[in-house]
């Protein structure tokens, strides 16, 4: 099984990250951040990942520092729990709709990190949560994992459904992009022969 437990101690943030790719999707997510939390559990269960994360971080300040740093785990677990990468079909995308929100989220696992965030969030929070965050966690996440995500809103007017829509279908893209396909089981789907950092 594809499996990773990393932790994470800065001055900043206390963070300890278990993950099963190949899970049911499970989750037991505390970051003391309750929008956070129900993004975490939403991406574990859609894409069927078993996920526990447990975050103690500086939210008296903000939550800048917790969401970022959670990305960043979270990135270096995926990447540790795939290995080498064989026969994984490393590329996915789909396009979840939510309520009026629809997004296209679009993953390719290539040793290569870029994003493209484009995503009309309406409000500046969502509760108490700083919906600015939402790129935050996502660039944290795809330059740790080193990978190329593209989220693309077409629609949206609720910026709860909308940034819903981005971590589920971001969720079901990646969860697509690391199925094994047998046909590929003991080599990487590269012309190169190895999906790496070429950084």
């Amino acid at each position: 099984m594809r499996v990773s437990e990393i932790e994470r101690n800065t001055n900043e943030t206390k963070i300890k990250i278990k993950l099963n790719i190949d899970g049911t999707g499970k989750y037991k997510n505390d970051t003391k951040i309750g929008f956070f939390n129900h993004m975490l559990d939403l991406f574990a269960r859609h894409g069927r990942f078993d996920l526990e994360v447990i975050c103690d971080g500086d939210i008296d300040v903000d939550y800048h520092h917790s969401v970022e740093d959670v990305g960043i785990v979270l990135g270096k677990c995926f990447a540790e729990a795939l290995g080498d990468m064989k026969g994984i079909k490393r590329y996915g995308n789909f396009s979840m709709p939510m309520c009026e929100a629809l997004t296209l989220t679009a993953v390719d696992i290539c040793g290569r990190s870029h994003l493209v965030f484009d995503s009309d969030l309406k409000h500046e929070k969502v509760g108490d949560f700083d919906t600015e965050l939402v790129k935050e966690f996502f660039t944290a996440f795809i330059n740790s994992m080193n990978i190329t995500l593209h989220i693309k809103t077409f629609h949206g007017e609720n910026t709860h459904h909308i940034i819903e829509s981005i971590f589920k279908g971001a969720a079901r893209a990646l969860s697509q992009a690391c199925e094994i396909d047998e046909r590929y089981k003991n080599e990487v789907l590269s012309t190169k022969g190895m999906l790496e950092n070429n950084k």
